[in-house]
């Protein structure tokens, strides 16, 4: 099982920074329009997509937000972080086998509450930038270690 282990608003540094790698896969696109809902085809359908000006599938553009909360909420600052907001510009389309590194960075701290703000980047393999934004969250403010509850097998069919 793995733990977690989060870092405080008071451990928390102004150019702190962290990573987190994904390989996109089809499967991840066939989830993700299960949960959100979006069946637009060319996330899905090999056959349409090849037809449009990307010539292939494309992840879904809050795929890649998503990933971004996971780096939040997984890493920096870790588990007890509540999300307030992100803007999110995507540059450039993420494609199936796109392995994509998110990096967060800490770009202000509120002085008063526990808020601190985090410059996201999202690279694809080839250093390529596919999405930027800026994320705000209220920081834990009591140090935790958690155990990440398993998820259940899910089959695609």
């Amino acid at each position: 099982m793995e733990t977690i282990t989060n870092r405080t608003f008071a451990e928390i540094e102004i150019g702190e920074r962290c990573e987190r790698m994904h390989k996109v896969s089809e499967r991840d696109l066939i989830l993700f329009a299960s949960v959100s809902g979006d069946h637009n085809p060319v996330h899905l359908d090999a056959e349409y997509a090849a037809t449009t000006p990307f010539k292939g599938q494309i992840a879904h553009g809050m795929f890649t937000g998503a990933l971004i909360s996971a780096a939040l909420a997984m890493n920096l600052p870790g588990p007890g972080t509540v999300y307030l907001g992100q803007n999110l510009s995507f540059r450039k389309p993420v494609m199936i086998g796109d392995t994509l590194s998110v990096v967060l960075e800490v770009t202000a701290k509120h002085d008063s509450k526990p808020v601190v703000t985090l410059g996201c980047t999202v690279t694809n393999q080839d250093g390529k930038v596919v999405a930027t934004g800026e994320a705000t969250v209220m920081a834990p403010t009591e140090k935790m270690t958690v155990t990440a509850p398993l998820l259940p097998q899910i089959t695609l069919g």
